[in-house]
């Protein structure tokens, strides 16, 4: 006979012999698929409702001597074995023994169980899963099994699969979805204004678009599986159609998408739902003991807030305040703000918008009561406030009681060539300071309101976006400051509160040491920090990179995984004299590298406080940081031997 085992179910973890075997046959026939194998155990044949018996029935003498050897080579090899043996003559052979390969679900069960038993330890445990995997636990995945008619594919955006009807309009895809039904939104790209249709959509696809382009981003932070940059998609919104490889598909029709591999599939395909077991928690808690990294998630919506938590999130690294404008109720107040022709124009409307943005703060805060919430004030180019095409400006006008002719010679003198190097970030605070003093007094009189009723106080980290030069951040810092001692008096009551830049461009990095001056805290905004750094926007980038990773200039792409040459030098530098001229100052990256595992290890060997990711994505960087410090502590204790 011969056959094919393993000392353990790969597909579970399961603690039990898994495999098959021939009667009279070579290697070579039990995977040709000529013959049907037979079960190894009574068991297995019995669960499978064989009728041909089992090795264990079939050959028991030899089946014992093959129990003790697999058990012996478990324990020696100390994981689970796949393995391949033979029996000439009643005499039991072995010919080889490896690792064996295993999904994610086994994998965890695997490490865990080894370390109860003695095996290995627990850190071991913690090294042993692949921290990229877990994603196969935190997310719907399409059944291997399924068949699968592939009808598009392009960047795998954000990990899972989901399955739903076509819809090209996020408000379709709102109004669709409050009846039931499961959709897939389709986009050239998506805005900030397709927040609420990204909400209600299971899944989002792309035309354009990278790995770290608006509909990446979103989708990861709610856990959406997303595919961009389909550059073989050419959508007709107009029609209610796209096409792709000769086929057209019309809105209302049903696809599915694989997130995990950047794959659009015709109809609906099987799917496997996500299952997190008591060994998840088991090993996310050996991880947290080893991890120096604190971790926390990128989020401004309670429900964002919620899921990092759920997920062990310590604190949030980066709240968007302009994600929290985008509803319908408060777009008018802001456009408001926008249309303005003066200072006195623009408070008007900021005091219709400082209510709903302190009780944002108010749901925020206590959430992640007693953790640290980092809110980055206002960030957008402002023109992603106001719509673009005549008839959009007309319909707005119409519906908000405004001047056609104002709202389109504003949205023209907003219009700007590169926005993403234009008029955002702290910019907007030094052009306009009265709308950083709204954002300030909101999130201090919500911080007051919530230490009045919490057991722990909030501790609010202030973060000034895009800042260059050290007198923005001292500007930026006497109004923050002068902002808060008018809460406070007013209040009669005080919260603890940090004021910090996010570094998002070279000269910030190289500057750090004029920055620390006025800043308490760093947050490399990774995403930026690459873009501006190698000179290619993230959003258009992926209808080139490809090209560069084809030919060996790119291993990787640079949105994904950190440049540590390049970028990786900036975030060094600033680092060192960031820290020299504020001993002990806290710095963390915010960016997408946050989640990602090799990133996660170059912020360990630099000495960053903590990172800070996606909130589906916590749970991969609580184990990659906890492997980041092993590795740290095995290189240390190699150097003290040599």
């Amino acid at each position: 006979a011969t056959g094919v085992a393993f000392t353990r179910n790969p597909s579970t973890g399961e603690a039990r012999l898994y495999g098959e075997f021939l009667i009279n046959a070579q290697g070579e026939d039990v995977v040709a698929g000529i013959r049907t194998p037979q079960s190894l155990t009574r068991a297995g044949r019995e669960e499978m409702g064989e009728t041909a018996p089992s090795m264990e029935e079939a050959m028991p003498e030899v089946f014992g001597q093959f129990v003790e050897v697999v058990g012996r080579l478990e324990s020696h090899y100390r994981d689970m074995q796949d393995i391949e043996f033979t029996v000439e003559q009643g005499r039991l052979w072995m010919l080889q023994t490896r690792n064996g390969k295993r999904t994610a679900k086994s994998a965890l069960k695997i490490a865990v169980d080894l370390a109860a038993e003695g095996v290995i330890s627990e850190e071991e445990a913690v090294s042993r899963v692949e921290p990229s995997a877990l994603d196969q636990l935190l997310h719907p995945t399409l059944d291997p099994k399924a068949e699968r008619s592939v009808v598009a594919a392009g960047l795998p955006a954000s990990p899972g699969a989901a399955t739903g009807r076509i819809v090209f309009d996020a408000d379709e895809a709102e109004r669709l979805s409050q009846l039931g039904d499961a959709v897939i939104l389709v986009r050239e790209e998506t805005s900030p204004e397709d927040i609420h249709g990204m909400h209600a959509a299971r899944g989002i696809v792309t035309a354009r678009g990278g790995m770290t382009s608006h509909a990446a981003v979103v989708a990861r932070g709610m856990g959406r599986p997303c595919v961009c940059g389909i550059n073989e998609l050419s959508i007709d919104e107009h029609a209610g159609t796209f096409t792709a490889r000769g086929r057209t598909f019309r809105a209302g029709e049903v696809i599915t998408i694989d997130g995990s591999k950047g794959e659009v599939l015709d109809g609906a395909v099987a799917m496997i739902e996500p299952e997190l077991t008591g060994d998840f928690q088991t090993l996310m808690a050996w991880a947290d003991k080893v991890r120096r990294l604190k971790v926390r998630a990128n989020a401004e919506t309670p429900l964002d807030a919620r899921t990092a938590r759920g997920f062990g999130a310590e604190g949030i690294g980066l709240c968007r305040t302009e994600h929290m404008f985008f509803d319908d109720a408060r777009i008018a107040a802001v456009r408001e703000m926008i249309l303005a022709d003066d200072e006195a124009g623009r408070r008007m409307a900021l005091a219709k918008i400082a209510p709903f943005q302190k009780a944002d703060f108010v749901e925020l805060f206590t959430i992640m009561a007693g953790l640290p919430v980092t809110v980055r004030l206002l960030d957008p180019p402002l023109h992603e406030f106001i719509p673009h095409t005549e008839a959009e400006i007309d319909a707005l006008a119409q519906t908000q009681g405004l001047d056609a002719a104002k709202l389109k010679r504003r949205a023209k003198e907003l219009h700007e060539t590169n926005p993403m190097l234009g008029h955002r970030g702290c910019r907007l605070g030094v052009a306009y300071p009265e709308i950083y003093e709204m954002q300030v007094r909101a999130i201090l009189e919500a911080a007051l309101e919530v230490k009045r009723t919490a057991d722990q106080a909030p501790i609010p980290e202030i973060m000034h976006p895009l800042v260059a030069m050290g007198l923005e951040m001292k500007f930026l810092r006497e109004l923050t400051d002068r902002t808060a001692e008018a809460v406070f008096t007013s209040a009669g009551d005080r919260v603890e509160y940090l004021v910090g830049t996010m570094i998002e461009l070279p000269r910030a990095a190289l500057r750090a040491a004029d920055l620390a001056e006025y800043a308490e805290f760093f947050s490399f905004g990774t995403n930026d920090l690459t873009q501006t750094t190698f000179g290619i926007s993230r959003d258009d980038s992926g209808r080139f990179l490809q090209a560069y990773m084809d030919k060996g200039i790119f291993e990787t792409d640079p949105f994904v995984r950190l440049d540590r040459e390049g970028v990786g030098d900036l975030i060094r530098i600033a680092a060192e004299r960031g820290g020299a001229a504020r001993p002990g100052m806290k710095m963390g990256i915010c960016g997408e590298h946050g989640g990602d595992p090799a990133s996660i290890a170059f912020c360990e060997e630099v000495g960053l406080s903590y990172v800070s990711c996606s909130p589906y994505r916590v749970p991969i960087a609580r184990l990659a940081a906890a492997q980041a410090a092993l590795h740290a502590r095995a290189g240390t204790e190699r150097e003290k031997d040599r």
